[in-house]
């Protein structure tokens, strides 16, 4: 089984696994200096070398190559200060030969070789033109990279309806898919404002709890369910999934509110398809 080490290039993303070579006392947080597909980079430590299953590599492992030294530091932290003066500078080309895009962020690589434009564009965009005039204003190779709603929030930040810091850029290192099922799943309103994050697109928290919410709601009789209380007779008009408890309407037009454990589903009962409440989270 092969030893690896995990090094990540920006905080909150994916981990990459790189052969740690000779360097078998690396800890969380060394800069070290990798081998990429794109060329050397500057990476951190967040898992120090351990040995994995050969399953969970994919293609060879490409190694580190050294321990970052603080020249190498001083030389990043230099280029990051540019590239809020690389990012105006784009703007404008851009506003000037009228491009169809949204340029978000300018990323150079640790040593200045590299230059990475983050943009959004709902259409297939023609930058060469942009491309050749930036790499002659900044003597390095040019890179854009089309990136969608939620990368942009991830880049950028901010703060999200919870008054916390968007997940995705705080602690969500990969997008999972989430879907207008998970929102009903929770009984949520379906308007777009209340279910949307501020990238427009579906809350990445619906996921968090979704299966929890199907654990229990199987547990759960169903709304318009025929059941038996201390009561009398019902129909379960609404479901409170964080109590585990269900709203019945009897046959009186009383609604009490019940532990479902503490309710007899009638057998072969007809289920009310009309019922004349509504679930509630």
């Amino acid at each position: 089984m092969p030893e690896v080490v995990g090094v990540q290039f920006k905080c909150v993303t994916k981990m990459y696994y790189f052969s740690p070579g000779e360097f078998t006392d690396l800890a969380v947080s060394d800069p070290v200096i990798v081998e990429t597909a794109l060329g050397e980079e500057l990476g951190w430590v967040v898992m120090p070398p351990t040995v994995v299953e050969d399953e969970d590599l994919k293609g060879r492992l490409k190694p580190v190559l050294r321990r970052a030294n603080p020249l190498d530091l001083t030389t990043m932290a230099d280029y990051r200060q540019r590239e809020a003066a690389a990012l105006e500078r784009c703007h404008e080309k851009v506003a000037e030969l009228g491009l169809a895009m949204k340029v978000v962020k300018a990323e150079y690589s640790f040593d200045g070789q590299r230059l990475l434009f983050s943009f959004l564009s709902e259409d297939r965009v023609d930058f060469r033109e942009l491309v050749r005039t930036l790499a002659r204003s900044f003597k390095a190779r040019i890179e854009m990279k089309q990136i969608g709603a939620r990368d942009e929030a991830k880049l950028l930040g901010g703060f999200g309806r919870c008054g916390r810091r968007l997940c995705c850029s705080c602690w969500l290192a990969e997008f999972h898919p989430v879907s207008i099922k998970m929102a009903k799943q929770q009984d949520l309103p379906l308007t777009p404002a209340e279910i949307s994050g501020v990238c427009g697109r579906l809350l990445c928290c619906l996921a968090y709890e979704n299966e929890q919410y199907a654990d229990i709601k199987q547990t759960m009789p169903r709304i318009g369910t025929q059941v038996n209380t201390a009561q009398g007779k019902g129909v379960v008009i609404g479901l409170n999934v964080l109590t585990e408890s269900a709203n019945v309407e009897l046959e009186s037009e009383l609604t009490i509110e019940m532990k479902a454990s503490e309710l007899e589903v009638i057998p072969d009962a007809k289920r009310v398809t009309r019922p004349r409440g509504k679930s509630r989270q």
